[in-house]
């Protein structure tokens, strides 16, 4: 009989503190930002299923690029630190439950996003206007 993976929303907010060390490393290199960003998007297209959550990582990485070439600054530490965390939880393959598994595979990686989402939900609003009034 299989066994039910549970992942909620606090194993979620674990997940998500869990790589902000990892996150501050990545954001000193400006070159492995870009790369990093480059393979979220590519993930991104083959994912099979959508939702609201997942639907916001364009903008997250969006963000994430506009501060990177210091086009939008105005960002705490702490929001660009959770972004990154939040997208390498979702970028790697072996995580808490397996991309390889259908559908389940992604549901922790949703969780964590939207640990990240509830963070930050301000900083992307403003984000959001910013990049409006700017494009």
């Amino acid at each position: 009989m299989e066994e039910k993976v549970k992942f909620t929303e606090e194993d979620g907010k674990k997940e998500l503190e869990k790589g902000y060390k990892r996150a501050e490393k990545l954001l000193k290199d400006e070159d492995k930002m870009e790369t990093f960003l480059y393979r979220l998007e590519n993930k991104l297209n083959k994912v099979p299923i959508g939702g609201e959550i997942l639907s916001m990582i364009p903008v997250m990485i969006s963000m994430l690029r506009s501060y990177i070439k210091k086009e939008y600054k105005d960002i705490p530490i702490g929001t660009v630190i959770a972004l990154i965390s939040a997208l390498l939880y979702w970028l790697a393959p072996l995580d808490i439950i397996p991309d390889a598994l259908p559908v389940a595979g992604y549901v922790d990686d949703a969780t964590v996003v939207a640990a990240c989402l509830k963070l930050i939900n301000d900083d992307l609003k403003e984000y959001k206007e910013w990049r409006k009034k700017n494009n």
